[in-house]
């Protein structure tokens, strides 16, 4: 089995885990996520962190990029999931914005304890930053970073991440808004009437 169909196969299961009752919860914050995202899509400004500083934003986009690495696709720094993140914690998820605070200075932790002259997670190398991953890989913060990743990677780029549809593009979606039988079928509905 290759790699890429592996990762496919890995994107459509964790999308099909986001619940109903999830989507049902949130349903206002996720309109008002929406809304948020159009007016900043009008304003023609260059997107910009609301949340974030700037090095947080380096630390959790590094973390993002272990969790959807780029090989023959774009991963999650390439479809800026960054970015969706960010609006994430700005619109339908404030109410994570503490457990990414705390979760940014554990990690922070971490790497000092592991790499005592580090300048973040950021900073090490991609074996390095594995090593710290895996410390931390059934945290809260981590299974939270991880679902709003994936989230970011597959969602409508209007929303902040998904740039360039890399998402869409690696498990074969296309944005239409209707579809096209496929050739020949009204030979099958045909055939069967007589």
């Amino acid at each position: 089995m290759d790699a890429d169909n592996t990762r496919r196969r890995f994107l459509l299961s964790s999308a099909l885990g986001l619940s109903s009752a999830w989507l049902a919860l949130r349903w206002p914050a996720i309109v008002a996520a929406q809304q948020h995202a159009q007016r900043s899509g009008k304003s023609g400004q260059s997107a910009s962190f609301e949340f974030f500083a700037p090095q947080d934003a380096l630390e959790i986009e590094a973390v993002a990029a272990q969790i959807i690495p780029s090989d023959d696709a774009p991963g999650a720094r390439e479809a800026r999931v960054i970015y969706f993140i960010d609006r994430a914690l700005m619109t339908f998820d404030v109410d994570k914005q503490l457990a990414y605070t705390q979760g940014l200075e554990d990690l922070q932790q971490k790497t000092l304890e592991l790499f005592p002259v580090a300048d973040g997670f950021s900073s090490r190398s991609s074996a390095q930053q594995i090593q710290l991953l895996t410390g931390i890989e059934h945290s809260g913060f981590f299974e939270l970073v991880r679902l709003h990743t994936i989230m970011g990677y597959l969602s409508h780029p209007d929303y902040g991440g998904n740039h360039n549809q890399a998402g869409w593009k690696l498990i074969g979606f296309e944005d239409k808004m209707t579809y096209a039988p496929p050739f020949g079928y009204y030979d099958t509905e045909y055939n069967k009437r007589r």
